[in-house]
């Protein structure tokens, strides 16, 4: 049975689909069979990790989640750019549709995502929800769905801020409709460790999350071209041929194995 995991912060530019497509590619190099379920309506991991160009017209996670059809999450998925790897896409402006409908829909609303997920999870053994960068029914319908949350975040003021709000919604989500919802660790994106101010924000962040038992991953993902470059180019750090890109892929693998550990 598959452990499903999502990637969330309300905050925009933090790294979390970047994450979520290195985590992806962690898990195939461990041989498990992986799903990336898109649900930011930006698509942008559907662009990076589908083997074939997902184009705006064709069904996806919107589909999936719509009561206007009828198609499963299983028949909108598609295969993603390494062997072992799916991705339930997102393209054009349907899944901004979707939220939409979500906001007037009535009984049951946030429970869509968990129930197509619940059909297919014996297909896979790791599933990776990319939520989207705000606390609405996509991110509340992602998180009802996973077992477990990674917090993806940055040492900087403003991200520190805002995981209190992120870790009321997490709260409020087990008070209403998933008391068993964990949250496997806060993953810190694009440190800056010679910096004065990363330093102390990584520092802070790290006292105030560990004071509510909650694990910051170490060491944090640094400030690196190569993290983005990657995701761009559509292949793993391991593939890219450099030293630099190999190490950084062993950090990922190493939050990876983190992150499942803390889920048993």
């Amino acid at each position: 049975m598959a452990r499903t995991i999502a990637l969330c912060n309300q905050k925009g530019g933090v790294g979390k689909t970047t994450t979520a497509f290195h985590l992806a590619r962690a898990g195939v190099l461990a041989g498990r069979r992986v799903l990336l379920v898109d649900a930011d309506p930006q698509g942008n991991a559907t662009a990076a990790a589908a083997r074939e160009p997902v184009e705006d017209t064709q069904i996806g996670l919107a589909d999936a989640m719509s009561e206007r059809t009828d198609e499963s999450l299983r028949e909108v998925t598609v295969p993603g750019i390494w062997d072992g790897l799916d991705i339930a896409p997102t393209s054009g402006t349907m899944l901004e549709g979707v939220r939409d409908e979500l906001v007037i829909g009535g009984t049951g609303r946030e429970y869509r995502m968990r129930e197509q997920i619940k059909k297919l999870q014996a297909d896979y053994d790791l599933i990776l929800i990319d939520c989207a960068p705000s606390l609405d029914q996509l991110t509340i319908n992602g998180l009802v769905a996973a077992d477990s949350v990674l917090v993806v975040t940055q040492s900087k003021q403003f991200s520190a801020n805002g995981i209190e709000k992120l870790l009321a919604t997490i709260d409020g989500v087990r008070s209403y409709y998933h008391d068993d919802l964990g949250i496997a660790g806060v993953l810190v994106n694009q440190h800056e460790e010679n910096t004065v101010s990363g330093r102390t924000w990584l520092g802070e962040l790290t006292e105030a999350v560990e004071a509510r038992g909650i694990a910051v991953l170490a060491p944090p993902i640094p400030k690196k071209v190569v993290v983005s470059d990657t995701v761009e180019a559509s292949i793993g750090l391991d593939e890219w041929g450099s030293a630099d890109a190999t190490v950084l892929g062993e950090v990922f693998a190493k939050h990876l194995a983190a992150i499942e550990g803390a889920m048993l």
